[in-house]
């Protein structure tokens, strides 16, 4: 009985050393919250939502906005697809969202058009180092010139020459083949009667 005590003493000190040392952890990231209850017009997140710098996708993503948060309704673009909203936690504390992605508690012609910030330079420009280039002769290549047609040699096709035709005198091969043709019989007598 001691043990199963001594046992529940440990586990529940492990259990309350594991929930301080979770407490006293320092958060990865936190999520910009709207406290109190905003005066004027307010948007509704009914799934979540990125929120901008400025009312294009342009523009860089600040956070998020997750469903069922709200947040105050400062003004909309001229065109009234971006809502500005105030969004702690960023400069000037003041965000946008697409109007599509939320729900305006208002009519959004109440809100005032804002002109929107500066559109932001691309982080990246696309250059070429003419170093490089010059190395891997990269645009000024000089045009090839096409192939041009050249016709074929024309082909050159035996002809039988019939002066050659005539007997000139010579050995005729098949007296040749007659003979070996004799040696080799000759050959095979022998061995046949030498075997026997």
């Amino acid at each position: 009985m001691k043990f199963f005590a001594w046992l529940m003493f440990l586990g529940s000190a492990l259990i309350l050393f594991s929930s301080t040392s979770i407490a006293g952890a320092a958060p990865h990231a936190q999520e910009a919250t709207v406290t109190g209850t905003p005066e004027g017009p307010s948007i509704l997140v009914p799934e979540q939502v990125n929120v901008r710098t400025g009312p294009s996708t342009d523009y860089e993503k600040v956070g998020v906005l997750i469903a069922g948060q709200r947040a105050p309704a400062l003004g909309r673009s001229p065109g009234g697809e971006w809502i500005q909203i105030f969004y702690p936690g960023v400069p000037g504390n003041l965000a946008w969202v697409y109007a599509p992605f939320v729900v305006l508690d208002a009519d959004q012609r109440l809100l005032p058009i804002i002109e929107p910030p500066p559109t932001p330079t691309p982080r990246v420009t696309a250059t070429i180092d003419p170093t490089l280039a010059a190395q891997f002769n990269i645009g000024g290549a000089p045009p090839t010139r096409l192939p041009t047609f050249t016709p074929a040699e024309p082909v050159v096709q035996p002809v039988f020459d019939e002066t050659q035709t005539e007997l000139s005198g010579g050995f005729p091969p098949i007296l040749a083949i007659l003979g070996l043709l004799v040696v080799g019989l000759f050959g095979t007598v022998i061995s046949v009667l030498r075997g026997g």
